[in-house]
């Protein structure tokens, strides 16, 4: 059965304990939706009114856990090989305290292992796509593939959080008119509040395209929002938010292995089919990217 909880619901049970304690400092409750072989009238009801949803166990956590096995294995392989960028798009790599090097995001994934390609065939993500993405397709050679990322707060690392953003900027990076586009992410390791994780500003996906671009700074601006929840998963939940949501992946409380966050995201894509290819030139976006550390 699932909760009754509700986004008001978890405003109240989350109220600071002390009267300087910062608002946003709350982990959000959600009903335990899980996802079958269809989406259902609920389903469809959250998501449209908040921009986002999470279901629990979407795949187990043994292959959460082999998923993980795989993502050390295309790591690995990478750093053997000296590979700086996969099909245009920048390999972001970071180093642990004893100088083991890895990626924080690995582009195009489902490309590098069985594991990851295994994972797109699921069938419902067809059934994500009929209801919630109408004309959309897993564009598993395109944009940036497969996205893994792998956050860990350390030293060595570029990619210890992600400022605010909407995914309407890289819409217009890309010369696309910003549109609603979905992020479907899959926890391969637990994420509780203290390893940082998503934060959302829930119902922004239905704002004006100004206030989109410009309510925040993007990238640039990580400090949390009064209003923002955090979306706890555990290994194996995948989660779905609409990316005109304002978003940000806060920094982990912890350091090192206990800091590590892996979370993986489905291309999707609608338009004219235009795969990358090992010639393809790197988009000015992930430039821009630098400039903030990425």
């Amino acid at each position: 059965m699932q909760e009754s909880a509700t986004i008001s619901g978890a405003s109240q049970a989350n109220e600071a304990k002390h009267p300087g304690e910062l608002r946003a400092n709350r982990a959000l409750k959600m009903p335990d939706f899980r996802l079958e072989e269809r989406l259902t009238a609920e389903h469809l009801d959250f998501f449209e009114t908040y921009g986002f949803i999470r279901f629990k166990r979407f795949l187990p956590r043994e292959r959460a856990k082999a998923l993980h096995e795989a993502l050390g294995e295309i790591t690995a392989e990478l750093v053997k090989r000296g590979v700086n960028e996969i099909n245009g798009v920048p390999l972001i790599g970071g180093k642990r305290d004893d100088g083991t090097p890895y990626f924080g995001r690995i582009p195009f994934a489902s490309l590098q292992h069985e594991e990851f390609r295994r994972y797109l065939r699921d069938p419902r993500f067809d059934e994500i796509i009929r209801v919630l993405a109408p004309g959309y397709r897993i564009g598993e050679e395109e944009r940036d593939g497969l996205v893994v990322n792998r956050f860990r707060n350390e030293p060595g690392a570029k990619y210890k959080n992600l400022g605010w953003h909407t995914d309407s900027l890289r819409d217009l990076f890309y010369l696309e008119r910003p549109r609603r586009y979905l992020n479907v992410g899959f926890s391969i390791t637990d994420s509780p509040m203290a390893v940082g994780g998503l934060r959302v500003l829930p119902c922004t996906h239905n704002q004006c395209i100004p206030s989109m671009l410009f309510h925040k700074t993007h990238f640039l601006d990580m400090n949390p929002d009064e209003n923002e929840f955090a979306v706890e998963t555990e290994a194996g939940d995948l989660t779905i938010h609409d990316g005109r949501l304002w978003h940000r992946t806060a920094l982990a409380q912890g350091h090192g292995d206990a800091s590590e966050r892996c979370v993986m995201y489905l291309p999707l894509m609608t338009g004219p089919v235009v795969k990358k290819h090992e010639g393809s030139r790197t988009p000015f976006y992930f430039h821009l990217k630098k400039l903030v550390g990425y």
